[in-house]
Protein backbone atom coordinates (compact mmCIF):
# COMPACT_ATOMS: atom_id res chain seq x y z
CA UNK A 1 0.00 0.00 0.00
CA UNK A 2 2.80 2.61 0.76
CA UNK A 3 3.42 2.89 -3.07
CA UNK A 4 -0.65 3.52 -3.67
CA UNK A 5 -3.04 6.33 -2.64
CA UNK A 6 -6.57 5.66 -2.02
CA UNK A 7 -8.86 8.94 -2.76
CA UNK A 8 -11.69 10.45 -4.48
CA UNK A 9 -12.07 9.75 -8.19
CA UNK A 10 -13.92 11.10 -11.15
CA UNK A 11 -14.86 7.91 -12.62
CA UNK A 12 -16.60 9.05 -15.76
CA UNK A 13 -13.29 11.01 -16.76
CA UNK A 14 -11.14 7.40 -16.14
CA UNK A 15 -14.08 5.11 -17.05
CA UNK A 16 -11.53 3.34 -19.60
CA UNK A 17 -8.72 3.41 -17.20
CA UNK A 18 -10.77 1.66 -14.00
CA UNK A 19 -12.47 -1.11 -16.96
CA UNK A 20 -9.15 -1.73 -17.85
CA UNK A 21 -8.01 -2.85 -14.51
CA UNK A 22 -11.57 -4.39 -13.80
CA UNK A 23 -11.32 -6.31 -17.11
CA UNK A 24 -7.91 -7.57 -15.82
CA UNK A 25 -9.11 -8.75 -12.73
CA UNK A 26 -11.91 -10.25 -13.66
CA UNK A 27 -11.29 -11.41 -17.21
CA UNK A 28 -13.75 -9.62 -19.05
CA UNK A 29 -14.16 -9.34 -22.73
CA UNK A 30 -13.51 -6.13 -24.90
CA UNK A 31 -17.71 -6.44 -25.95
CA UNK A 32 -18.44 -7.01 -22.07
CA UNK A 33 -15.83 -4.14 -21.36
CA UNK A 34 -17.96 -1.65 -23.82
CA UNK A 35 -21.37 -2.85 -22.39
CA UNK A 36 -19.81 -1.98 -18.72
CA UNK A 37 -18.70 1.19 -20.11
CA UNK A 38 -22.35 2.96 -20.93
CA UNK A 39 -23.81 1.16 -17.11
CA UNK A 40 -20.05 3.08 -15.15
CA UNK A 41 -21.50 6.86 -16.63
CA UNK A 42 -24.70 6.03 -16.38
CA UNK A 43 -24.41 4.99 -12.88
CA UNK A 44 -22.29 7.88 -12.32
CA UNK A 45 -25.34 10.15 -12.88
CA UNK A 46 -27.23 8.55 -10.30
CA UNK A 47 -27.92 10.34 -6.74
CA UNK A 48 -25.55 9.56 -4.53
CA UNK A 49 -22.97 7.90 -6.79
CA UNK A 50 -19.43 8.32 -5.92
CA UNK A 51 -15.91 6.43 -6.19
CA UNK A 52 -12.32 5.92 -4.63
CA UNK A 53 -9.76 5.19 -7.02
CA UNK A 54 -6.28 3.79 -5.85
CA UNK A 55 -3.16 5.50 -7.76
CA UNK A 56 0.46 5.45 -7.84
CA UNK A 57 3.05 7.92 -7.63
CA UNK A 58 2.92 8.16 -11.74
CA UNK A 59 -1.11 8.47 -11.89
CA UNK A 60 -1.67 4.79 -13.04
CA UNK A 61 -5.19 3.62 -11.85
CA UNK A 62 -4.30 0.29 -10.19
CA UNK A 63 -7.95 -0.46 -8.14
CA UNK A 64 -11.10 1.62 -8.20
CA UNK A 65 -14.54 1.07 -6.10
CA UNK A 66 -17.74 2.67 -7.15
CA UNK A 67 -20.92 2.48 -5.64
CA UNK A 68 -24.51 4.71 -4.69
CA UNK A 69 -27.20 4.63 -2.13
CA UNK A 70 -29.68 1.65 -3.13
CA UNK A 71 -32.64 2.38 -5.08
CA UNK A 72 -35.68 -0.62 -5.45
CA UNK A 73 -35.98 0.89 -9.34
CA UNK A 74 -32.55 0.08 -10.02
CA UNK A 75 -31.96 -3.22 -12.31
CA UNK A 76 -29.68 -5.07 -9.68
CA UNK A 77 -32.40 -4.45 -6.77
CA UNK A 78 -34.80 -6.20 -9.02
CA UNK A 79 -32.90 -8.82 -9.72
CA UNK A 80 -32.17 -9.70 -6.23
CA UNK A 81 -34.95 -8.96 -4.62
CA UNK A 82 -36.40 -12.14 -5.16
CA UNK A 83 -33.83 -14.02 -3.48
CA UNK A 84 -33.47 -11.86 -0.64
CA UNK A 85 -37.70 -12.24 -0.21
CA UNK A 86 -36.72 -15.88 0.24
CA UNK A 87 -33.77 -15.83 2.77
CA UNK A 88 -36.32 -13.08 4.55
CA UNK A 89 -33.45 -9.93 4.24
CA UNK A 90 -35.41 -7.98 1.66
CA UNK A 91 -35.19 -5.19 4.22
CA UNK A 92 -31.47 -5.57 3.62
CA UNK A 93 -32.45 -3.24 0.19
CA UNK A 94 -33.86 -0.21 2.21
CA UNK A 95 -31.29 2.49 3.51
CA UNK A 96 -28.46 0.61 2.11
CA UNK A 97 -25.36 1.86 0.26
CA UNK A 98 -24.60 -0.45 -2.65
CA UNK A 99 -20.81 -1.57 -3.50
CA UNK A 100 -21.26 -1.74 -7.36
CA UNK A 101 -17.69 -2.27 -8.22
CA UNK A 102 -14.73 -3.20 -6.66
CA UNK A 103 -11.63 -4.02 -8.58
CA UNK A 104 -7.80 -4.40 -7.95
CA UNK A 105 -5.63 -4.71 -10.49
CA UNK A 106 -3.84 -8.45 -9.88
CA UNK A 107 -0.45 -7.08 -9.58
CA UNK A 108 -1.58 -5.00 -6.85
CA UNK A 109 -4.18 -7.60 -5.15
CA UNK A 110 -2.78 -8.78 -1.43
CA UNK A 111 -1.66 -5.52 -0.54
CA UNK A 112 -4.86 -4.04 1.31
CA UNK A 113 -5.64 -1.89 -1.08
CA UNK A 114 -9.17 -3.39 -1.64
CA UNK A 115 -9.49 -3.16 2.01
CA UNK A 116 -8.91 0.50 1.98
CA UNK A 117 -10.97 1.58 -0.88
CA UNK A 118 -13.75 -0.61 0.37
CA UNK A 119 -13.84 0.86 4.26
CA UNK A 120 -13.24 4.57 2.82
CA UNK A 121 -16.29 4.56 0.32
CA UNK A 122 -18.66 2.85 2.81
CA UNK A 123 -17.17 5.56 5.45
CA UNK A 124 -18.60 8.45 4.04
CA UNK A 125 -22.37 6.41 3.33
CA UNK A 126 -25.11 7.93 5.40
CA UNK A 127 -26.81 4.48 5.18
CA UNK A 128 -26.82 2.39 8.12
CA UNK A 129 -25.53 -0.64 6.12
CA UNK A 130 -24.26 -1.76 2.93
CA UNK A 131 -24.45 -4.65 0.14
CA UNK A 132 -22.91 -6.61 -2.43
CA UNK A 133 -22.87 -9.18 -4.43
CA UNK A 134 -20.03 -11.15 -5.53
CA UNK A 135 -19.48 -14.43 -7.52
CA UNK A 136 -20.48 -17.27 -5.13
CA UNK A 137 -17.42 -19.30 -4.98
CA UNK A 138 -15.08 -19.26 -1.95
CA UNK A 139 -12.78 -16.22 -3.16
CA UNK A 140 -9.97 -13.81 -1.96
CA UNK A 141 -12.98 -10.87 -2.57
CA UNK A 142 -15.79 -12.95 0.01
CA UNK A 143 -13.05 -13.66 2.18
CA UNK A 144 -12.49 -10.21 2.32
CA UNK A 145 -15.72 -9.15 2.59
CA UNK A 146 -16.51 -11.62 5.46
CA UNK A 147 -13.61 -10.30 7.47
CA UNK A 148 -15.16 -6.59 7.04
CA UNK A 149 -18.39 -7.85 8.55
CA UNK A 150 -20.55 -9.12 5.60
CA UNK A 151 -22.37 -12.19 6.04
CA UNK A 152 -24.34 -13.62 3.15
CA UNK A 153 -27.74 -12.71 2.61
CA UNK A 154 -28.59 -14.57 -0.25
CA UNK A 155 -27.11 -17.19 -2.24
CA UNK A 156 -27.06 -18.90 -5.63
CA UNK A 157 -28.41 -15.42 -7.17
CA UNK A 158 -28.74 -15.56 -11.34
CA UNK A 159 -28.20 -12.48 -12.84
CA UNK A 160 -29.41 -12.46 -16.56
CA UNK A 161 -26.23 -13.16 -19.23
CA UNK A 162 -23.52 -14.19 -16.05
CA UNK A 163 -22.14 -17.68 -15.79
CA UNK A 164 -21.86 -17.91 -12.54
CA UNK A 165 -24.32 -17.64 -9.85
CA UNK A 166 -23.56 -14.45 -7.11
CA UNK A 167 -23.90 -14.09 -3.78
CA UNK A 168 -25.50 -11.14 -2.29
CA UNK A 169 -23.50 -10.04 1.04
CA UNK A 170 -24.64 -7.43 3.41
CA UNK A 171 -22.54 -5.66 6.25
CA UNK A 172 -23.79 -2.80 9.14
CA UNK A 173 -22.09 0.16 9.13
CA UNK A 174 -19.36 1.39 9.48
CA UNK A 175 -16.95 -1.49 8.41
CA UNK A 176 -15.14 -4.00 10.81
CA UNK A 177 -11.56 -2.68 10.61
CA UNK A 178 -9.26 -6.06 10.37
Amino acid sequence: MDDVAVGPLDLAARVDDALAVQALAFGLTSGEVAVRRHIVLRHMACRGARAYGATTPAGRLVGFVYGMPNDRAHWWSTIVQPYLVRSGTEHWLDDAFVITELHVHPDYQGRGIGTELITTITATAEEPRTILSAIDTESPARRLYRSLGYVDLARQVHFPSAARPYAVMGAPLPLRRR
